[in-house]
């Protein structure tokens, strides 16, 4: 198996004989398990403020696979080495960026920083006795703020804290991606298999996104625009949030990003937060999903397009389906019409529990584990028949979990 060279790029003004780190990259996956490509402690900054060039272990993942780049920095003191971070810097890579040298960024300030004044303080008043003095410092503004809710607002829903919340609830699955009064069931469905086979990368989506304004997951560009990122309405109604903060930075980020010509930036926009297959499936595969099968259409399936997507669902794959909603617990039965993303749980079984084959008799009622509305569950109305099921669906995009 090989090994690569990996080294990142360091900004700061103090003299790199005063500047040591601590280099770890690694990726955690589904099941939590870290698997680590490097780890380096305390070692000297190049004179370039590049980190020296370290061989990684032995690995035989594909380039497209994605790591987390952590770096802690220290700076000597008095012949002791302090850590000048509040927590260790992290950015995300794929294993070809790393192994071809681009595991920073052409930004700046996306990279590790660590900058000393070299300003006098001044006292604030002309009094010789004021012993109040002042410093300068410039920082940049908060990439997502809405309109109705400014920094500081009780109610507002970017608040650090607020999205740190949600995030911990969702990496320890007490909570997955919801839409909730949006049309955003394509982007939803995205970081759901993304949240559930990669949570280290769904985290750092939501911490690039809430620090910079964008994020890079694989060759998926998520970069909204200022409507986005500034988004006007309500989110809040009687009933409480309308969509959480962390949801409005993913998935009408991904959704914003891929409009060319309408901008999301409102809860009640549904038109521009709709998602065709060929555009979801896009997102899957820029962020290194393969691509195993489709038969999404403009048609409703039969019991063999069902049959063949139960078979993948089976052997441990991906399964997103194009449903009419109607066929949800708490929808109008007369909505027929494809309008909703799902991401299947498990095969479709009848009331029995038995898995549907091409011999089960189509007025088997069924059932159907399967995430929606940031629920995963059965959520099948209890008297659906097979039949009902297939008129439902318009069949559903194939992919192999991401490593």
């Amino acid at each position: 198996m090989p090994k690569y060279k990996i080294y990142t790029k360091v900004e700061s003004n103090v003299p790199v004989s005063n500047l040591f780190y601590d280099l770890n990259v690694y990726k955690t996956d589904a099941n939590n398990k870290k698997h680590v490509l490097l780890s380096v402690t305390q070692q000297p900054i190049d004179p370039s403020y590049y980190t020296q060039p370290h061989d990684t272990n032995e690995t035989d993942d594909d380039l497209s696979v994605i790591y987390i780049v952590e770096i802690n920095l220290y700076r000597k003191h008095g012949g002791k080495l302090v850590s000048v971070l509040s927590s260790p810097a992290k950015k995300m890579y794929t294993l070809g960026e790393i192994a071809s040298g681009k595991a920073y960024s052409k930004n700046k300030r996306e990279n590790v920083c660590y900058f000393e004044t070299k300003a006098q303080t001044k006292p604030v008043s002309d009094n010789g006795n004021d012993n109040i003095h002042s410093v300068q410092i410039t920082c940049l503004e908060r990439a997502f703020i809405a309109k109705k809710y400014p920094i500081g607002s009780a109610d507002d829903p970017f608040d650090k804290r607020k999205i740190e919340s949600q995030l911990a609830s969702r990496i320890n699955h007490s909570s997955y991606p919801n839409q909730g009064d949006t049309s955003l069931c394509g982007p939803a469905s995205f970081f759901y298999c993304l949240l559930m086979d990669r949570p280290d990368v769904y985290k750092q989506a939501v911490n690039e996104l809430w620090l910079y304004g964008k994020t890079k997951i694989g060759a998926l560009n998520i970069v909204p625009g200022s409507g986005c990122r500034h988004p006007t309405g309500t989110f809040y109604d009687a009933y409480g949030e309308r969509i959480k903060g962390i949801d409005w930075i993913t998935l009408a980020s991904l959704r914003d990003s891929d409009n060319s010509i309408l901008s999301y930036d409102e809860i009640d926009d549904q038109a521009s937060g709709i998602t065709l297959w060929g555009g979801l499936t896009e997102w899957f595969v820029s962020a290194g999903y393969e691509k195993e099968f489709s038969n999404v259409g403009l048609s409703h399936v039969n019991l063999k397009d069902l049959s063949i997507l139960n078979e993948y669902i089976k052997n441990g794959c991906r399964v997103v389906t194009l449903i009419s909603a109607g066929m949800l617990d708490g929808f109008d039965s007369a909505i027929t019409a494809k309008n909703h993303w799902i991401v299947w749980d498990g095969p479709i079984k009848t009331q029995h529990s038995e898995i549907i084959s091409l011999a089960t008799n189509e007025n088997e009622l069924v059932q159907l584990q399967l995430f929606s509305w940031g629920k995963v569950k059965n959520q099948v109305k209890s008297n659906l028949a097979l039949s009902d099921v297939m008129r439902s669906v318009f069949g559903g995009v194939v992919f192999k979990p991401l490593k």
